[in-house]
């Protein structure tokens, strides 16, 4: 299915998602960029944004709704490098879309909580993970999360493109991203409650143009 079905087909489940049709395109198309020239996206959130940054890699990570199986050329080359496991390697293995959640990683993120700054974990990770050509998606339902703005900040100094996935007025956030999807909401768990389609609809359209049947 082409990405604007899959839009279309969203908004006809979620008509209040209207407004912002064509913010998740450009959210899309970004991305989409990213994945051509071989980058990564970084995703990172709070509360029940960090659940969605997490889910969010498991939905690219791996088959969604294709199984994405390894190319032909890698399987001989798993077989060839091991006999025994290969055959196995080569028929569950899946292809995946680069994508690190931020919300983890517990070692590093309290280390540098109690050694530096808490707020700047994500924008640490940034740093550290992220290079040209890669993008960030920051989700915060107010769009004024105080750590997810040093991150922005990091990654716009890295010439990486800002995507906020926000609600309410869009906050900083949506101000200083590239692409901004401002979901119609004023109250935090029905924001959420918007956030999930979106962002699986971004995965749907990601593994449409990426991985065939």
């Amino acid at each position: 299915m082409e990405p604007r079905e899959h839009l279309k087909l969203l908004i006809s489940r979620y008509p209040v998602l209207e407004p912002v049709g064509e913010d998740i395109y450009q959210a899309y198309c970004l991305m989409e960029k990213c994945y051509e020239q071989g980058g990564k996206l970084l995703v990172g959130g709070n509360g029940g944004s960090c659940a969605d940054s997490e889910h969010i890699v498991g939905e690219l990570m791996k088959g969604f709704c294709k199984r994405r199986p390894v190319p032909g050329e890698f399987a001989g080359k798993l077989l060839a490098a091991d006999p025994e496991r290969g055959a196995e390697l080569a028929a569950k293995l899946q292809q995946g879309l680069p994508a690190i959640a931020l919300t983890g990683h517990n070692a590093l993120s309290t280390a540098y909580l109690n050694d530096v700054d808490g707020l700047l974990v994500m924008a640490q990770q940034l740093y550290g993970y992220g290079r040209k050509g890669d993008v960030f998606l920051g989700i915060s339902t107010s769009g004024n999360s105080a750590n997810i703005l040093y991150a922005a900040a990091a990654a716009r100094a890295m010439d990486i493109p800002v995507i906020a996935l926000t609600g309410k007025d869009g906050g900083k956030l949506a101000k200083v991203a590239d692409a901004a999807i401002v979901v119609p909401e004023q109250e935090t768990y029905r924001i959420q409650e918007l956030h999930l389609p979106v962002y699986h609809t971004l995965c749907l359209m990601l593994e449409d143009h990426f991985f065939a049947e």
